[in-house]
Order: C-alpha cells, then structure tokens, then sequence
C-alpha cells in the first residue's frame, strides 16, 4: 500500500522532494495543499509540475482514511467511521458546543480521535477492547482523522480530545508524531493547549508527557475512587495502581500549568456509590482537578447499566459541595452509540473481520 501523505513531517517531505531533484518550496506547497486547501486528489495541486504530480500520484496517497459512513444525532453530534488500507475501520466523534469538558472554551467544536484499531486494555465499560487488540495507527490515520472530519463537517475543529479507541499511550511515538503534525504551522496549526489525551494510568507515558515541552492537556480514566472498586473496572490499576498513578499525577503538577481532568463513567451499582464520591472528591481538591462525569452508555455485548439521572445529579452534587469542578455530561451522543468503538464493532462483525463479542460477565 502506498504511505498516506498526511503522514509526513515538513522536514521528511523536504527531503524527499529533494532525492527527486525538486527545489524545497515544493514540500510547503503539497502541504499547503494537504492541510489549508484540503484537496482529495494530488492531480488538484496544481501548482506543481505535472511530473511531480504524477511521481507523487504513483508512490502516494493524499490521506489514509477512506470514509464510509457518517452517524449523527438530534444534538448534532456527529460520529465518523473510515476504513482502513487493510480493511480494518476506525471511529471519531465529532461534539459540537461542547461545555468546558477539559478546560478550553465552551461553544466549540471537539473531535474524539483514536489511536489504535482495538484495545489491549480491556476496561470493562468499553467497546473498543471487546474484540481485543489489532494493532497501532500511524501518524498519518492518528491525523489524518482530524482532517477528514473537517473536511466532511465543512467546520473547524477547536479541540481533540485523544479517547477514541485504543490507549493513547500505548502507541505514543506515533501519537507525538501526529501530534507535530497537528499542531505544525505548515500543518493543522492547532495550539497543544486545544488537545487532551485521555490515559487508562501508564504511568511511565504520564511522566513522560508531563517532561514534554508542549502544553498539552492531560485527562485520566479513572473510574473508580478506590483500589477496590477501580480494579473492577480497569484492568491496567493492577499494575499501577491509584497510589502509583496520583504519585505520577503529583508529579504531572509540579511540571505543568494546566489542571487535570479525571473522567469517571457512572455504571450503576458498581461505581455510583455516594461514598465513592466522597473519597474522589478529596482526590479532586488535593489535585486541583476538574472531574467529568459521564453516565454510561449502553454498549451491546456489556452487561453494565446506566444510572439514572437522579442518581448521577446527587453524585456530582457531592463534589461540587465539597469545592471541586465537576461537569456531568447528558446525552451527547447517546442515540448515536458514541462510546468508544460501538460503530467499528458493528462494522467489521458484520464484515466477518471478528466474531461477534460474548457478553462479559
């Protein structure tokens, strides 16, 4: 398969258009092409000579996603489904108006990217993993879905929030790549201080980004207050734990500026205790982190239900109570199976790509 161009740096397409004995500007044109005019096809680049465009046509793709299927919902959130050049698919999820979820500006446009075909993590209340895991996107399919939901919603996207499918740090070298694509001049040119990436706690990865020089935002999976009810949820606190992951969290705060966001999914009778509550709020306050509640959407093949409203309003109102910044988010994209991976699933179980999950119990 011919490599996708959204996945070259400036430096790498500059190089290669020199081995091809083209003076450099020709890399920023292409790319001005790619990123700012979002042409489809290398024979729109027509500023370029028609031997390059040819040259380029041969050994290349434009993009490395091919759309297939669009979902929306009554509030105008919007998921996308793309297929891959090995016939695997891969979901993002556009979210108008968004209400401050990782600390930018409300009334924006935030796009839910992935990162992986699959997941190896297995958190129980998730699509994603169901299947088990395929393997990691490269930076081209990792940015490349920025840009095609661009393209397709004709609107700029304000914000990413990496917590599609797969664990974002678990395929970090491309992801950085992506990133440096992403927020390029010659790129996207969207500020590290728009992206959020969502971890399930490696911690290594999370110190790891909290020495990196770009601002970039930083939302943990968390999900349960506790040791006790956390590893119900989340295979990955076996390994490192809440001490081990709030210890990283520490030391993410004494690095950064910008404050965390600790998500934490509702499922009725599991994690929805008042007391659990409690105990994340004193978490919260000691790390002066915003906490995003989101009531759990109902994923086929997962036994998990969703609390009511009742129930989800008294546990927000425990936190906000005790001081603490908390957002509970209703509806965006619950008629449209937004949770992580639902579309995917259902695409390649109809395709025959994997057999059909069994419910977890």
């Amino acid at each position: 398969m011919r490599p996708a161009l959204t996945g070259f740096s400036k430096d790498e397409l500059t190089a290669l258009v020199q081995e091809w004995d083209q003076p450099p500007f020709r890399a920023g044109q292409i790319l001005d092409w790619i990123w700012k005019k979002k042409v489809g096809a290398i024979e729109e680049m027509t500023n370029l000579p028609a031997a390059l465009r040819d040259k380029l046509a041969a050994e290349y793709r434009p993009h490395a996603l091919e759309h297939t299927h669009t979902q929306g919902s009554a509030d105008t959130t919007r998921k996308f489904l793309f297929k891959l050049h090995d016939g695997r698919y891969v979901e993002s999820v556009l979210i108008p108006a968004n209400p401050a979820l990782y600390g930018e500006k409300s009334d924006r446009r935030t796009l839910c990217v992935s990162s992986q075909v699959g997941c190896a993590y297995g958190c129980k209340f998730c699509a994603s993993g169901l299947a088990g895991f395929s393997r990691n996107l490269d930076p081209s399919e990792i940015a490349g879905q920025v840009l095609a939901a661009e393209r397709l919603s004709g609107e700029r996207v304000d914000n990413l929030v990496f917590m599609g499918m797969g664990e974002p740090f678990a395929n970090f070298d491309h992801l950085m790549a992506a990133i440096e694509i992403i927020t390029a001049e010659w790129g996207l040119h969207l500020g590290a201080r728009h992206l959020t990436i969502s971890t399930s706690g490696l911690v290594p990865r999370i110190r790891d980004l909290a020495d990196h020089p770009q601002q970039i935002r930083l939302a943990i999976s968390l999900h349960g207050a506790t040791d006790e009810v956390r590893n119900k949820i989340m295979p990955v606190n076996k390994k490192w734990n809440t001490a081990a992951l709030f210890e990283a969290l520490d030391y993410w705060n004494s690095r950064k500026k910008q404050h965390l966001t600790l998500e934490y999914i509702l499922i009725q009778d599991v994690n929805d205790d008042l007391e659990q509550a409690r105990i994340l709020a004193g978490h919260a306050r000691r790390l002066t982190a915003k906490v995003n509640l989101i009531p759990y959407n109902k994923v086929e093949g997962l036994d998990w239900v969703r609390p009511s409203e009742t129930r989800c309003k008294a546990f927000r109102d425990i936190l906000k109570n005790a001081g603490v910044s908390a957002t509970l988010r209703l509806e965006k994209g619950h008629d449209i199976d937004a949770a992580c991976g639902q579309l995917r699933l259902k695409q390649e179980t109809e395709e025959g790509i994997i057999e059909a999950p069994v419910k977890a119990r």
